[in-house]
């Protein structure tokens, strides 16, 4: 990645929530008249448009973010920077750092050089996985692209077939099913949103199929050729056939993010850091990889958000200031996916609790009977609290529904503050909103719920 921001804000999460978000603006239009306002014509949506807009976002937050470390008085070479071996055995002496000019480098100031530091701190992001060729399904960036190369797209594809039914494949699956395409979801697992609470990720299932989402599960990709896309039931062993097809002009390969280390090889046998066979950068609690080198990000074996790396990189900086920074804790960290309906969770699903040995508890609460939902006229979701049962202490707590990456704040800090259902009983939550669903889920809990 050659700009600033990295993969979150040039191939991530600015560039795909930007496509939701046009496409919600579509289904909205075409809804309106439900909410009594007429419109002329059919509405229809255009995808030289919305790739406009997206990149006006990502133009003007990476102009800002420039701006800012300009201001902080922070240098920025463009380049591949290389570790070179130590000079010394000496603990402690400054590392230098080799920095080789990039072909878009045609200043003086990011001519190949070398500078010295005390700290370094590596995050070189990630990028798309692919599959095997033996699927057929060679990224050419024309009928088979990643996540990167989509979000440059131009042009509203009749049909599209999206193999991985993560974070990432449901989110296209949403946009593009908005927009119109006939969309055909393809994941190797037996299920969708692998990780995600099944009462959570069961809403979204039956969402996509009443929209017309095509989905299979537990099925592999055989071939694609002459523009149709074949996969198997992964059950059948050697004598399984080709068990379904799908007609489409574009395939999206959606299988996940590899650590983006391979360039960093050199350098990790110059200065002795270790790359697992994954090849994530190995690390321990205090995010140091070798001496005074730190890993963070995508980069090492953490959950792939940018939030996540946003905290490591403040974690990194407090500790080689000296400071005794809090570590992360990973299980109870924030996670959001912005298909509709959207997903958002934080702590233990109700399997992982039971398996972790807690008695738990466990109250949901639909969107259906939520007088805002009922007046966006989005009552598909529910919230879901899962507590320890003697105590009543949060362990996790899990939304599907209208707008609830906005709505799970509440319980991300009910859960680090490892509050209880009954302190968050006593606390008021406004009326009418979408967040009171949480506050009745916890009352719930107490054994005084209010509409349940």
């Amino acid at each position: 990645m050659n700009k600033l921001g990295g993969t979150c804000l040039n191939v991530g999460c600015i560039p795909a929530k930007e496509f939701l978000e046009s496409a919600a603006v579509f289904q909205t239009v075409l809804s309106a008249k439900e909410f009594g306002t007429d419109i002329d014509g059919s509405p229809t949506i255009n995808m030289a448009e919305v790739q406009a807009r997206k990149q006006q976002v990502v133009e003007k937050l990476i102009k800002g973010l420039s701006g800012t470390l300009k201001n902080r008085g922070i240098t920025v070479y463009s380049g591949v920077g290389t570790i070179a071996p130590s000079e010394s055995s000496e603990s402690g002496r400054p590392k230098k750092v080799l920095i080789e000019n990039t072909e878009n480098a045609t200043t003086q100031e990011t001519a190949d050089q070398e500078i010295t530091a005390n700290h370094i701190l590596l995050a070189t992001g990630s990028k798309p996985r692919q599959l095997p060729e033996s699927t057929g399904l060679k990224v050419d960036g024309k009928t088979v692209v990643t996540s990167d190369e989509i979000l440059s797209w131009d042009e509203k594809p009749e049909s599209v077939a999206i193999v991985g039914a993560g974070a990432i494949g449901v989110e296209f699956a949403s946009f593009f099913s908005d927009i119109g395409s006939e969309v055909m979801l393809v994941e190797a697992l037996d299920e969708i949103l692998a990780g995600v609470d099944p009462d959570i990720s069961k809403v979204v299932e039956r969402s996509f199929s009443k929209r017309g989402i095509k989905i299979a599960t537990g099925v592999s990709v055989t071939s694609y050729e002459e523009g149709v896309l074949k996969f198997a039931d992964n059950k059948a062993g050697d004598k399984k056939d080709e068990s379904g097809e799908f007609k489409t002009e574009l395939v999206i390969v959606c299988v996940g993010r590899r650590p983006n280390s391979d360039s960093l090889k050199e350098t990790a046998l110059n200065v002795g850091i270790e790359i697992d066979d994954a090849g994530f950068v190995k690390v321990d609690e205090n995010l140091l990889a070798g001496e005074n080198i730190y890993a963070a990000g995508d980069l090492i074996n953490s959950p792939q958000l940018a939030h996540i790396g946003f905290a490591e990189g403040i974690f990194v900086v407090k500790h080689l200031l000296g400071e005794d920074p809090l570590p992360i804790d990973y299980e109870k960290v924030p996670w959001g996916i912005y298909c509709q309906p959207e997903i958002a969770f934080a702590g233990l699903t109700e399997r992982a609790a039971a398996d972790a040995g807690y008695e738990v508890a466990v109250s949901k609460h639909s969107f259906a009977a939520n007088g805002r939902a009922q007046i966006l006229g989005e009552t598909d979701g529910l919230v879901k609290v899962v507590a320890e049962k003697e105590t009543g202490k949060l362990l996790g707590v899990h939304m599907v529904g209208p707008w609830v990456t906005e709505q799970l704040g509440a319980g991300y800090l009910a859960i680090n503050w490892e509050a209880s259902a009954g302190e968050i009983a006593d606390f008021i939550f406004p009326h009418p909103t979408l967040s009171e669903m949480f506050g009745e889920a916890a009352i719930s809990l107490t054994g005084r719920s209010l509409h349940a």
